[in-house]
């Protein structure tokens, strides 16, 4: 399995990913996009339906993508997989196929990344009805402490969503989440993530150095990797 080195920066993350000297990514593949992980130095996958991009008419040719993908050694999460009351199908079939999704990694003992948009509540529904054993990453936060406090209450690691990250407002969300709860990602935009890792460490008050082990060690266990 391709894995990140405790010195590498960590976008959890991002579309359209790149090999870079000292940066590992975890690469989103879309089931509608159809495209398959390749090995590429410093580069591991995800692999999801994303409720953007989901239909009744498509539904069995992206599920038949995720069965076909699931179970590469070089996919290590499902999703982005979620909700979204904004843009996608019926809560009734994002539902439906979330909890297939959900099922899946659960079944191959791999994380899932999650998108979720005004459907909190659907969220944390299917979590307390699905009562999974693997991680799941809320990727792309930028709710207020309340929220947060409520998901980190029910063990989920928050990615912190890049324009955020970046913007002075966010040190005081960032101090909030515990560090081992934490993750940066730039979302497949131009944005460096070396500039995310520096501007958090400051606000944490900690190296970027020190950040770095940081992320590693919660990569290994959102993984569920044993040191």
């Amino acid at each position: 399995m391709n894995s990140p080195r405790p010195g590498d920066f960590i976008d959890i993350h991002t579309h359209g990913a790149s090999s870079s000297p000292g940066i590992f990514r975890v690469e989103v593949l879309m089931a509608h996009e159809a495209v398959r992980p390749v090995e590429q130095r410093g580069i591991a996958y995800a692999a999801g339906i994303h409720p953007w991009h989901l239909n009744e008419a498509d539904r069995s040719r992206l599920t038949e993508f995720m069965r076909s993908v699931a179970e590469h050694p070089l996919v290590i999460a499902i999703g982005e997989a979620g909700f979204d009351r904004l843009r996608g199908p019926s809560m009734e079939l994002q539902r439906e196929v979330f909890d297939e999704q959900a099922e899946m990694a659960e079944k191959l003992g791999k994380p899932m990344v999650i998108h979720c948009v005004k459907a909190w509540d659907e969220f944390l529904s299917a979590h307390k009805r699905l009562k999974p054993t693997a991680n799941w990453l809320i990727h792309g936060f930028r709710g207020k402490k309340e929220l947060a406090s409520q998901l980190l209450s029910r063990g989920f690691y928050l990615s912190i969503w890049f324009e955020f990250a970046l913007r002075p407002e966010s040190a005081g969300l960032i101090r909030f989440i515990p560090a081992d709860r934490l993750f940066l990602e730039t979302d497949g935009t131009d944005t460096d993530i070396r500039d995310i890792y520096s501007k958090a460490a400051a606000d944490l008050g900690v190296s970027t150095d020190e950040l770095k082990i940081t992320m590693y060690n919660n990569y290994k266990k959102f993984l569920g990797v044993r040191s």
